[in-house]
């Protein structure tokens, strides 16, 4: 009788529309690139074609796979590789979102409330950061540097520190537009560092989000303008527009003890820039997809030729090795490393060397967030054993061929596919 618990179900990315897009108008896009888009966004980036196959390849066994057997019926199954690729493939991003949370709310952050504060540039200046992604570095700096002046000044401490998480993203609301700027959380007050004593914080309530933007709108163009990607003259002229398109706006603090809220900030600040559920085909090359409501036109879809909403997608795949989430001030490495206080001795039975990975496993992600443990065996509830890890193509593609002709033997197969969970 098969097992009555809440029954894992495998991704499938193949069946989605956003897979078949990438996988049916990926290489004409990157064929008529040169022509359609390279005098606008610039060439190509040697990232993209790299990240958009690594993609192709996520949750396919045709990539790789670990075997996994339960030693009460035998029955086997097959665990296909994620791409992990950064901030494009929802499923890989969810993963990441949920273990930055985690991270974020049980070793990072500080016992005192927080603010959720998200910095914002005005169209005029968002190609610049398009075409040179270095620059993007000089968001979350100054989003830090105005947050600290204001509040050492309102402590009256010029040695206070603040403590700032910071998240580049480049998309909006939705994937198919370019528009980086920065979420971050942000101590609602600064922490007093006496030399030789303990850190002590003060909270600072009110705040003047007016001085904010403009002290942030004087940051960046001052750093654009040293980094000789911005003339003087234009300078000038954005700091004499009356509507700047420069903003800063605070949410309502978070208390420390509001762990869940916390979380789902985290998770916030490092989404997918795109749901699998928001692309759906409208025609034989063209997409749809779904937006938050337009103010202006009440529409809440988009509809897109192909290659168009791959560019803006494959926009948002950050440059190698680029930091995406920044640490400052009390919570950078040199601040953590001054309160960082002895770890607690493990469990006993819990000493061996792969602890901490079964701490950040697959399967205990999935059980904290589905609430379902995907190594339960669907016919008995007995938890699998992981017996071997498939990567030679020989070797895939001939177990892959032989559970063709046999009809296979997957004790999920049939089920309705999962999506990634919701940011």
């Amino acid at each position: 009788m098969p097992f009555a618990a809440p029954i894992y179900r495998p991704r499938h990315p193949e069946r989605t529309a956003l897979y078949r897009l990438f996988e049916n108008h990926f290489e004409r896009f990157v064929l008529q690139y040169e022509e359609r888009f390279e005098h606008q966004h610039g060439p190509l980036r040697r990232v993209i074609p790299r990240v958009v196959e690594q993609y192709l390849a996520c949750g396919r066994p045709e990539g790789g796979f670990a075997r996994i057997r339960c030693p009460s019926c035998r029955g086997e199954h097959l665990l296909a590789f994620s791409c992990q690729t950064r901030n494009f493939c929802p499923s890989c991003q969810a993963k990441r979102a949920a273990l930055f949370a985690e991270r974020l709310v049980e070793e990072i952050l500080a016992p005192v409330a927080h603010r959720h504060v998200v910095f914002t540039v005005p169209k005029v200046v968002r190609g610049l950061f398009e075409r040179e992604r270095r620059l993007l570095s000089i968001l979350t700096r100054c989003a830090h540097t105005c947050v600290q002046t204001l509040l050492r000044e309102a402590v009256d401490d010029p040695r206070a520190v603040v403590g700032t998480v910071a998240s580049i993203q480049t998309f909006g609301s939705f994937a198919a537009n370019f528009h980086p700027h920065v979420h971050a959380l942000v101590t609602e007050g600064a922490f007093h560092v006496p030399a030789g004593g303990e850190p002590w914080f003060e909270r600072v309530e009110w705040w003047d989000q007016a001085a904010l933007t403009e002290l942030f709108r004087r940051l960046v163009l001052r750093k654009l303008r040293n980094a000789e990607r911005l003339q003087p003259e234009t300078e000038q002229m954005l700091l004499g527009w009356q509507h700047s398109g420069f903003s800063v706006h605070a949410t309502e603090p978070v208390l420390p003890d509001d762990t869940g809220r916390l979380e789902h900030l985290g998770r916030y600040l490092t989404r997918a820039p795109l749901r699998l559920d928001a692309v759906e085909p409208a025609g034989e090359r063209k997409v749809k997809v779904r937006t938050p409501l337009q103010p202006q036109t009440g529409q809440r879809n988009l509809e897109l030729d192909c290659l168009e909403l791959i560019r803006r997608l494959c926009a948002q795949i950050p440059a190698p090795r680029q930091q995406m989430v920044r640490y400052y001030g009390f919570y950078s490495n040199r601040g953590r490393s001054r309160r960082r206080t002895p770890a607690p001795a493990p469990p006993p039975d819990d000493d061996s060397p792969t602890a901490a990975t079964r701490r950040r496993s697959w399967a205990r992600l999935l059980r904290r967030i589905f609430e379902v443990d995907p190594l339960l065996c669907p016919q008995c509830g007995v938890e699998m054993r992981f017996v071997a890890v498939i990567q030679e193509e020989t070797v895939v593609d001939e177990i892959l061929a032989h559970l063709d002709r046999v009809g296979g033997n997957d004790p999920w197969e049939g089920t309705a596919q999962r999506g990634p969970p919701a940011a």
